[in-house]
């Protein structure tokens, strides 16, 4: 097969999947599941601690947010495991589209669950929020890895990192969505009326994005990879046990490979607009207290940046844009220089923005504008070539349960602890965020020794490489 036609000519009795289909079904589907994902993310900040934790006091209802916030991450190395399974033994397409509809319909439910301050629901809310949760999280598990299947499987030869990129701006383009969602609800409604019932708009609108991703990926068919596997016999048994029993050290590397970009990730989001809109000043805090009708302690009052909400989430959305930009950008680059030494240099910067971390976030609103941009360009030049060289780790008949694997693992021990560790690290520090900074380096340190330890990808052989 030329390098031309890897998308145009059919295979196996089959007509293959067209350039722009693939690139709208991977993009697409990811920018609905991290529309989903980001939409949450944004409510357990602003939202749940009020409503689903109303008798603790902030700041533990923030931890208490946080906490469920980080189950869907216990629950994506299990999706990893679940789809991943179906991935390699049925194919990717069947399993991209339950990925998606189990997501859709989580967060459907999690945009009518009545909250814990009604009659009869103070504990069942919460429960049946964490349940929600941790289904978001099983079908992000196995949406990741699919996706970048998706778009690598059926690149052309030496555009693998480029084609890559598709899934990976479904983050910044349904980051952004979800949270202009959140904005202009806030410019139209009152706080009254945000808490009552505006916070459940962008959870019961995402089902209209879920059934456009379904169309598209229904008409999809499966990739060369996988029709090779087919054809060979060598479709894996138990995909999970042969990744492990032969390809055991790949799973570490790529868990590594992708822990500073986690970290990096959810300091820049969840953390900072929880520290960007925490009042500096104690004054305002006890007053909130006592109108909200909660003991103050001033002993654990810990000063943010005192940012308006809306202000706030205007500045991440155009960090994001940076995040978007740099992650087109980082293909080629991955391309020309490898994804390795590529993913090196890009992991010292996240490595010295770490350690200047306090130097911008900390000093007032146009630093923290400054860190904000810094850290989203950093997280686009990471986050793009991730969706080449996790799967270029594995052989095409495990790939789906390898990579997803990788990835999820990754997000338990980097992205589940990020934000609950970092508001730890601030109150530790009495509102300094030094020690935040700090916790980013030493992230960044290990992604470069798993960078370090293993060999550049970006020549192995994709297609052919099936193991026995």
């Amino acid at each position: 097969m030329s390098t031309s036609s890897a998308v145009t000519e059919p295979s196996a009795g089959k007509a293959a999947n067209t350039r722009g289909r693939v690139i709208f079904s991977s993009l697409i589907g990811t920018t609905i599941e991290f529309f989903d994902f980001y939409a949450y993310a944004t409510a357990s900040v602003l939202v749940f601690p009020k409503l689903f934790f109303p008798n603790a006091s902030d700041i533990n209802a923030i931890l208490s947010s946080f906490a469920i916030f980080g189950v869907a991450f216990v629950a994506r190395p299990v999706g990893s495991v679940l789809f991943g399974h179906f991935g390699d033994k049925l194919g990717r397409k069947g399993t991209l589209v339950a990925s998606l509809l189990t997501m859709g319909l989580a967060t459907f439910f999690i945009g009518v669950l009545p909250p814990a301050t009604t009659s009869g629901w103070i504990v069942l809310a919460p429960l049946l929020l964490v349940l929600l949760r941790f289904a978001q999280g099983l079908a992000l598990g196995g949406e990741w890895s699919g996706a970048a299947l998706l778009a690598t499987e059926n690149a052309p030869a030496n555009k693998r990192a480029v084609w890559g990129t598709f899934p990976q701006l479904g983050a910044p383009i349904g980051f952004i969505l979800a949270n202009v969602l959140f904005v202009v609800l806030d410019l139209f409604l009152d706080d009254r009326q945000f808490m009552d019932f505006g916070w459940r708009i962008p959870f019961l609108a995402s089902i209209i994005m879920v059934a456009i991703g379904l169309y598209v990926r229904l008409k999809l068919v499966e990739s060369v990879s996988f029709q090779k596997v087919v054809k060979e016999e060598k479709v894996a048994k138990v995909p999970i046990a042969a990744t492990f029993k032969h390809h055991w050290r790949a799973v570490i590397a790529g868990t590594f490979i992708m822990l500073a970009t986690y970290v990096l990730f959810y300091l820049t989001t969840s953390f900072t607009l929880t520290y960007g809109t925490a009042t500096d000043k104690v004054e305002v805090a006890r007053a909130a207290a006592e109108k909200a009708g909660k003991p103050f302690d001033p002993s654990t009052f810990v000063p943010g940046l005192g940012i308006d909400r809306s202000e706030f989430l205007w500045m991440l959305i155009l960090g994001v844009v940076f995040f978007g930009v740099f992650t087109v950008l980082s293909g080629p680059l991955a391309e020309k220089y490898g994804r390795r030494k590529f993913l090196i240099w890009v992991t010292v910067g996240i490595l010295l923005f770490g350690l200047t971390w306090g130097l911008m976030f900390g000093p007032g609103k146009g630093a923290a504008m400054v860190g904000l941009i810094v850290g989203f360009t950093l997280m686009g030049l990471t986050f793009g070539p991730m969706a080449a060289i996790l799967p270029e780790l594995f052989p095409a008949n495990v790939r789906y349960t390898g990579s997803a694997v990788a990835y999820n693992l990754s997000s338990v021990l980097g992205a589940a602890p990020a934000s609950f560790v970092a508001i730890a690290l601030w109150q530790f520090g009495k509102g300094n965020t030094v020690w935040v900074g700090v916790y980013l380096a030493i992230s960044a340190v290990l992604t470069l020794v798993a960078l370090w330890l293993t060999k550049e990808t970006k020549d192995k052989e994709f297609e052919e490489n099936v193991s026995a």
